[in-house]
């Protein structure tokens, strides 16, 4: 039997036709596999975020202002008479005085003494004048008979007339020297508060020393200092809030505005009466003192605008930035320029457009074209589930 006996160029040929094969259908397959559509990725959400948008408001126009806290009108009370003794101080700085009470008390012997002589005299001229008025009486009883001269009438009737007049002197002698008593007492000219003391017990002073200061009627006062720009927005009776250091706010209303503008600094001055504080458990004395340097408000009226939660604003930079949520749930960032606050809601004065949706809050964690997910404002608090009552078993009898 013959065998076909293969060449060693024969099985060359053949093992080069199988390899050339085989290596056409793997680059065949790859060639599927590379032209077969893939899936497209899907974006993972980066926040879970709720939808706000801006809405038109009636927002407050104020005007603000610096200036510092004085009193109403200040009374000072000093000596009317000179050359006492300060006996007794019966008020000191900080206390709260009535219209007639006694603020201190002077020595007063010298003063009864005084009175006393002043008395003596006036006793002495009504005597001398109840005698003189008995002549005149007998002198003018006998006028016309010639029993008595026409000069001893006239004598008579001017020596009457003469001790009324030294009576009257009298009595006004004891009357200053009254009055002169009654001032041993100083006394308060108006209700208020004690500012300043300068008297001392023991001290000599003089008539119209100062001995206190004092506060008319408690009442306080803000001067605002306002630029001649501003100052015609100014009306009398217009409201205002006076804010003090300590924070402690207070209600005013502008009683008046300067006649003048100061030449060197272009301000003027708004005075305000200060109300009232409106923080509980404080006093208008307690949280504004003379002196004090406070910043207020005036209420201009109100404008429309456009506003937005303060959590939709991301302050980066030092710039104001929202962040809007296209149809793709991607967002994009919005710079903006704010204005007015009032509450929870912050002024957009550009930027935004009332049709466009931002984002409610957590805009701090995102960036320029973050894919976020969105639900509504109600959903974005957890929820408690509540598990399934059972029927309770009926009783079988």
């Amino acid at each position: 039997m013959n065998r076909f006996q293969f060449k060693p160029l024969t099985l060359s040929l053949l093992a080069a036709s199988v390899v050339s094969v085989a290596a056409l259908g793997l680059w065949s397959t790859r060639t599927e596999a590379a032209d077969a559509p893939k899936p497209a990725a899907v974006a993972k959400a980066a926040l879970t975020v709720a939808l706000t948008q801006a809405k038109s408001s009636q927002l407050p126009v104020k005007l603000s202002a610096n200036g510092g806290v004085a009193a109403w009108q200040e009374a000072s009370v000093g000596s009317e008479v000179s050359g006492l003794r300060v006996a007794e101080l019966q008020v000191g700085v900080g206390d709260s005085v009535k219209r007639g009470q006694v603020l201190a008390v002077f020595a007063s012997e010298s003063v009864q003494a005084d009175v006393a002589l002043a008395r003596a005299a006036l006793n002495e001229a009504q005597a001398n004048a109840a005698e003189a008025l008995a002549n005149g009486d007998r002198a003018r009883a006998v006028q016309g008979t010639g029993a008595v001269s026409a000069q001893q009438i006239n004598q008579y009737l001017t020596q009457e007339a003469t001790a009324k007049a030294r009576v009257a002197s009298a009595q006004a002698q004891l009357d200053a020297q009254l009055l002169r008593l009654k001032q041993t007492q100083l006394l308060a000219p108006d209700s208020g508060i004690v500012s300043a003391r300068s008297a001392s017990v023991g001290a000599v002073v003089g008539a119209g020393t100062e001995m206190f200061k004092l506060i008319r009627q408690g009442r306080l006062e803000w001067r605002g200092e306002v630029t001649s720009a501003e100052f015609a927005r100014i009306k009398p009776g217009m409201g205002v809030l006076v804010t003090s250091p300590g924070g402690v706010q207070a209600k005013g209303k502008v009683r008046m505005l300067a006649p003048t503008v100061d030449a060197a600094t272009r301000n003027g001055l708004v005075y305000v009466d200060l109300l009232g504080v409106t923080t509980a458990g404080q006093s208008l004395g307690a949280a504004f003192k003379p002196g004090m340097y406070a910043r207020g408000e005036f209420e201009l009226g109100s404008t429309g605008a456009l506003t937005v939660p303060q959590t939709a604003v991301v302050v980066r930079d030092g710039f104001s930035y929202v962040y809007r949520v296209g149809a793709d749930s991607r967002v994009s960032q919005l710079k903006v320029q704010t204005g007015r606050v009032v509450g929870e809601q912050i002024e957009i004065q550009s930027g935004v457009k009332p049709e466009d949706k931002l984002v409610a809050s957590g805009g701090s964690f995102l960036s320029e074209g973050d894919t976020v997910k969105v639900v509504e404002a109600a959903d974005s608090k957890p929820k408690v589930a509540v598990a399934p009552v059972s029927p309770a078993p009926v009783a079988t009898k």
